[in-house]
């Protein structure tokens, strides 16, 4: 069997998936969509894809079957709601949706459940940190009953606004295009938690109920400002979780920080833990720390698909960016869409990844207040 997939949006990020979509075994037919004509003309080119579409209400016109919407944030929910309506399977970059209001952002995580029943299409998030390898070492573990029962998790998504490998304020203007000024700077760094919440929650396959968060103001902050279309003061925002398996969790979503950057979590249990630190990956019991390295930590990919990106396990390239999270989600998706299978990071999980980061600005905004974190329940049939 195999899918046709079309790409919305080949910009700096969209154009990293290009060569794992179209080298897919199960994909049969790529297309490229972009609003930007020159754009989508070089990266056609460049990628050998003879077809492209103009905008998403081209694309969704045609007779593709599943559409990866890798656009800007604020676009995600009602691009992945057109295209389900239109009857196509949805990839969606992370997060839901992020916007300045956060009941906004619960709405339309309202909107895309919804849009899940009304149309019987898949829906997956591509969060990078479901696939990164520490990731998938410990749903092993964990399913192997290694942890013993889960204590408290850490989450952490250290991204400071000037870090040389991603420049915040390089991507925000680049999101914005023409249209960016200094009023469009500065949103909540909880309204962009899910690489800081998705590796540990889809470890402990729970979700989070409640929340108190703090927030960190750096003096004469010239980016997290008053007098932005976001109004928030916060370049730093620290959060408490309790979670529905009776664990703790923090989570620090951080964009003022002077460190490297760190895209991680550290899981502890009674019986065993891991950690994750700047002298690598352990795993950790009462007798003695082993250290476990990549390859250790890695999922095989499927033969087939490894094959296709070049074979050689030991080359990062293959896997793609993110932790070599990238093929993995492509894989998943693509092979999601193909069987008519509810994807491992579908609807009702993304929302899980969102919501307690919303909530945890909303309280964070009111110095610490105690909040219930709404949940959508689990997917029909599971």
């Amino acid at each position: 069997m195999s899918i046709s997939v079309g790409i919305v949006g080949v910009g700096s990020f969209g154009a990293g998936f290009i060569r794992l979509f179209k080298d897919h075994p199960k994909v049969s037919r790529l297309a490229l969509c972009d609003l930007n004509e020159q754009r989508l003309a070089d990266a056609a080119r460049k990628h050998g894809v003879g077809e492209t579409y103009p905008s998403l209400d081209e694309i969704c016109k045609s007779n593709i079957q599943a559409l990866a919407i890798i656009t800007q944030p604020w676009l995600h929910a009602p691009q992945a709601i057109q295209a389900m309506e239109a009857g196509k399977h949805v990839y969606s970059a992370v997060p839901v949706i992020s916007l300045p209001d956060s009941d906004q952002m619960l709405e339309w995580c309202d909107k895309v459940i919804d849009a899940c029943k009304r149309t019987g299409m898949q829906y997956m998030m591509g969060e990078t940190s479901y696939y990164r390898p520490q990731a998938m070492y410990c749903r092993r573990r964990a399913d192997a009953g290694d942890f013993g029962y889960f204590v408290q998790a850490d989450g952490d998504y250290l991204h400071d606004v000037d870090s040389p490998r991603s420049n915040l304020r390089q991507v925000a203007k680049s999101r914005w295009g023409d249209d960016w000024d200094i009023s469009k700077s500065g949103d909540a760094p909880m309204h962009y938690p899910t690489h800081s919440f998705g590796g540990f929650l889809s470890v402990m396959k729970c979700h989070a109920t409640e929340v108190t968060a703090m927030g960190y103001q750096m003096p004469g902050d010239d980016w997290h400002r008053a007098d932005t279309i976001f109004g928030n003061l916060f370049g730093n925002e620290t959060a408490m979780l309790r979670l529905s398996n009776g664990a703790v969790a923090r989570v620090r979503e951080y964009r003022r920080i002077g460190h490297v950057g760190r895209e991680a979590f550290q899981l502890f249990g009674t019986e065993g833990s891991f950690t994750d630190g700047a002298g690598g990956c352990y795993w950790v019991t009462r007798e003695k720390a082993v250290p476990v390295t990549v390859e250790q930590m890695r999922d095989p990919l499927p033969a087939e698909v490894l094959a296709a990106y070049g074979g050689d396990t030991r080359d990062d390239s293959v896997y793609g960016g993110h932790g070599g999270s990238h093929a993995y989600l492509v894989n998943e998706f693509v092979d999601a869409a193909d069987a008519g299978r509810l994807p491992a990071i579908n609807a009702w999980e993304a929302v899980r990844y969102l919501a307690p980061g919303i909530m945890a600005h909303k309280s964070a905004s009111t110095d610490g207040e105690l909040l219930k974190v709404p949940d959508w329940g689990d997917p029909p049939g599971r």
